[in-house]
């Protein structure tokens, strides 16, 4: 008899329908409730909220720069959850501006955001994703965030920092209930919150986009907090049968049980008719093109069951796992000018 590793669960996984995927003879509204509901439950979310405490601002410095001014701050998302931030906000005079929250990916730190290189191999990678810099370039205030388990928010402990950091932070969050992309959504919502102390930002035009790991964070965030009118993520979206499913990936990418409720582009559901840019490389070996395209056919069901077919929109570059900046903003402009 042949042995064979993956067997048992791709035979699962092939007979598997998700119970609440997008039936478009169904009610949107109430599809959507009930699957935002479970997104919540599923993600740890609700646990998250449960341990929440005042925001704790701290602002640490303000710096004028070429172009735009900077600000480093702190605040607490919940207790024990310190959340380093940097705002940048352009010098051209405006009394308000709309906000980019941006996001890395696996790097060595939300610095790269800023353009700063702290670490040996950051040049290589800049001035390419320093998305915080671009964002004030196109005209926006930024927000880069500095997601848990990655850079600052890395593990402390010398024995945690086996593999990739990010994954002892998500392991340890399933045992108590949680999931490291819940606590990244939730640090995203409460860093809105904050937004509103900081009188240059309009907070009825947030934005958010980030790549790889930073565009999984991107959409999860836009799926549970509907402040955000434009969500943009790049090299992240992809049914999990085609990506996380098959190909391995980061424990960070991964909620408990999901894929027996949702699929990935079930949750778009959760996003529209606000409008969802979705960034994919043609040669993306880790979230193949063929999967994206597949999932990219239900999110525009679900759009025109929304009334808002206009506002979904797919955009394959030609290369790989690569933020492609020229054409990203290109495309998050003309979603934030309604075309």
């Amino acid at each position: 008899m042949k042995v064979n590793g993956d067997l048992c669960h791709d035979l699962l996984i092939n007979d598997m329908k998700p119970i609440l995927s997008f039936d478009e003879n169904k009610d949107f509204f109430a599809q959507r409730e009930t699957l935002k509901n479970k997104f919540i439950e599923l993600s740890g979310i609700d646990l998250i909220a449960q341990n929440a405490c005042p925001l704790n601002i701290d602002v640490e410095y303000e710096e004028k720069k070429d172009g735009y001014t900077i600000t480093r701050f702190t605040f607490e998302s919940e207790k024990g959850a310190v959340v380093p931030c940097y705002l940048l906000v352009p010098d051209t005079g405006k009394k308000k501006y709309p906000v980019v929250i941006t996001l890395q990916g696996h790097s060595t730190g939300f610095h790269n955001s800023i353009g700063v290189a702290k670490y040996k191999g950051d040049e290589e990678d800049l001035p390419r994703v320093a998305f915080a810099l671009q964002a004030v370039e196109n005209g926006y205030a930024a927000l880069a965030i500095e997601q848990r388990g990655m850079g600052e928010n890395k593990p402390q402990k010398e024995k945690r920092l086996w593999g990739k950091m990010c994954s002892f932070t998500a392991q340890a969050a399933f045992l108590i209930g949680r999931t490291l992309i819940g606590e990244r959504v939730w640090d995203v919502s409460k860093a809105i919150d904050v937004l509103a102390n900081f009188s240059q930002c309009d907070t009825d035009n947030i934005m958010i986009t980030g790549s790889s790991g930073g565009g999984t964070a991107s959409y999860y965030s836009a799926c549970y907090d509907e402040r955000i009118k434009i969500c943009a993520p790049s090299c992240a979206f992809c049914p999990y049968k085609e990506s996380i499913l098959d190909i391995y990936h980061c424990a960070c990418n991964f909620i408990p049980s999901a894929y027996k409720y949702f699929d990935m582009q079930d949750l778009a559901c959760l996003i529209a008719p606000r409008k969802l840019v979705i960034i994919t490389g043609k040669e993306d070996i880790i979230f193949p093109i063929e999967g994206v395209e597949r999932g990219y056919e239900t999110v525009k069901k679900i759009y025109e069951k929304s009334g808002y077919p206009e506002n979904c929109k797919l955009l394959i570059t030609p290369k790989g796992h690569y933020w492609c900046p020229e054409t990203a903003w290109k495309n998050i402009n003309e979603a934030f000018n309604g075309k």
